[in-house]
C-alpha cells in the first residue's frame, strides 16, 4: 500500500470518494469529469466543459421494443425474461486498476489513504452484473479513461446453457435532454441485419428524434454497419434552457448497429398508439455488439431466418469509444 499515493506525471486527476469515483482532466482546453458511481452501479456524470451527458447510469441492453412480425412468431413469449433483465440488473462487484494495475477496491473507508492530490494516465473501473434470468448470467463492462478524455467502453455478455435467444446486446445512454440532430457514417435509412442490402454506406444527418410513426409503436432508428455516431445538442439539464452553441458526444465504433431515440424500449413496448406515448423529453443512445433481424417474410407466424437469430448460450462482446466531437463541419451525404 506504501505507492498508492504516488504520482504519475501524466494527465488524470482522480479523486477517490467514498461511494464515488471521480476523473478529471484538461484535453486540448476541454475540461473533463466524470464520475463512477459504486452505489448506482455505473457511471453518473459526464461532464465536459460545463455540459452534463448523462442522465442516469449507462446498463447493458437486452431488449428491443418487439415488432408486429416478432409478435406474430411469437418472440417475445418465447424471450420475454430478456425485458425484465432489461429493467432490473443487479451489480455485484466492481474493481478499479490504475495505469494498468489492479488497485483494492477504493470505497470507504480504505479510500482514506488516499492524500486528494493522485494522478494517473489512465483509470479503469469495471462492473460485473447478473442477470435475473433463469439460470442467470453475467456481464461485465469496462469504462477505461485516458488522459485525452477519451472512454473506452467494453461489454462483455457471457452465455450460458438454457438462456433463450436475445433480441439485442449492447449498451444503452440516456442523456438528460432532447438532441437537436445526430450525426453519423454508415448505412443510409433504417436498416437491421436482414434488412440492409438498400442502405448506401456515406455520411447523413437525422433532424430530431424521429420516431416512425407504425400504428402501434414499436422498435425503429436501427442503424446497421455504422463507424461512428455524434450526438447534437445546445440544451444543459432543462429541455426548456439553451446554450449558445450545440456541442456533440461522438461514439466511435467498428461497424455496429446505433439507435438514437427519445425513448427507452420500455417506453415504446408500453404504447398501444403513437398517442400514448410521453412527450419526448431524453435521448436514449443504444450501442449495438448484435441485433436480431426483423423477418418480414409474412408478419403472421413464419420467424426470422436463422442468421440473423442470437443465441443466448454463447458469449457476446463489443467494444467503443466516447470521446468528444471536432467542431462541426463534415460533409452530409444526404439522409
Amino acid at each position: 500500500m506504501e505507492d498508492i499515493g504516488k504520482k504519475s506525471p501524466e494527465g488524470l486527476e482522480i479523486i477517490y470518494g467514498d461511494v464515488t469515483l471521480g476523473v478529471k482532466g484538461n484535453a486540448d482546453g476541454k475540461a473533463f469529469h466524470y464520475i463512477f458511481s459504486y452505489a448506482a452501479g455505473g457511471p453518473v456524470s459526464f461532464s465536459v466543459e460545463g455540459r452534463e451527458w448523462l442522465y442516469r447510469a449507462p446498463r447493458p441492453v437486452f431488449w428491443r421494443a418487439v415488432t408486429d412480425n416478432d409478435r406474430g412468431c411469437g418472440f417475445p413469449l418465447r424471450s420475454g425474461a430478456w425485458l425484465a433483465a432489461d429493467m432490473f440488473i443487479h451489480c455485484k462487484e466492481i474493481a478499479v486498476a490504475v495505469d494498468g494495475a489492479e488497485i483494492p477496491f477504493p470505497c470507504a473507508p480504505v479510500n482514506n489513504v488516499y492524500t486528494g492530490d493522485e494522478t494517473a494516465a489512465s483509470i479503469r473501473i469495471v462492473y460485473t452484473y447478473e442477470t435475473i434470468t433463469n439460470p442467470s448470467t453475467e456481464v461485465t463492462v469496462a469504462y477505461e479513461v485516458t488522459a485525452a478524455g477519451d472512454i473506452r467502453v467494453d461489454a462483455h455478455y457471457f452465455g450460458k446453457k438454457g438462456l433463450p435467444e436475445l433480441p439485442v446486446f449492447g449498451m444503452r445512454f440516456i442523456m438528460p435532454t432532447c438532441a437537436e440532430r445526430y450525426v453519423y457514417r454508415g448505412l443510409s435509412g433504417e436498416t437491421y441485419p436482414d434488412r440492409k442490402a438498400g442502405g448506401v454506406e456515406g455520411v447523413y444527418e437525422v433532424a430530431g428524434l424521429p420516431v416512425t410513426p407504425y400504428l402501434v409503436p414499436q422498435d425503429c432508428g436501427m442503424h446497421m454497419d455504422s463507424d461512428w455516431l455524434e450526438v447534437w445538442r445546445s440544451t444543459g439539464m432543462d429541455n426548456s434552457s439553451k446554450a449558445k452553441e450545440a456541442k456533440a458526444l461522438r461514439f466511435e465504433m467498428d461497424k455496429m448497429a446505433f439507435s438514437c431515440l427519445p425513448y427507452t424500449a420500455e417506453e415504446l413496448e408500453n404504447a398501444t398508439h403513437q398517442e400514448e406515448l410521453p412527450p419526448p423529453r431524453r435521448t436514449v443512445v443504444c450501442i449495438y455488439g448484435a441485433v436480431r433481424g426483423v423477418g418480414g417474410i409474412d408478419s403472421w407466424r413464419t420467424d426470422v431466418e436463422e442468421a440473423y437469430h442470437i443465441d443466448g448460450e454463447k458469449d457476446i462482446f463489443c467494444s467503443f469509444r466516447i470521446c468528444m466531437a471536432a467542431e462541426d463541419g463534415r460533409k452530409i451525404d444526404g439522409n
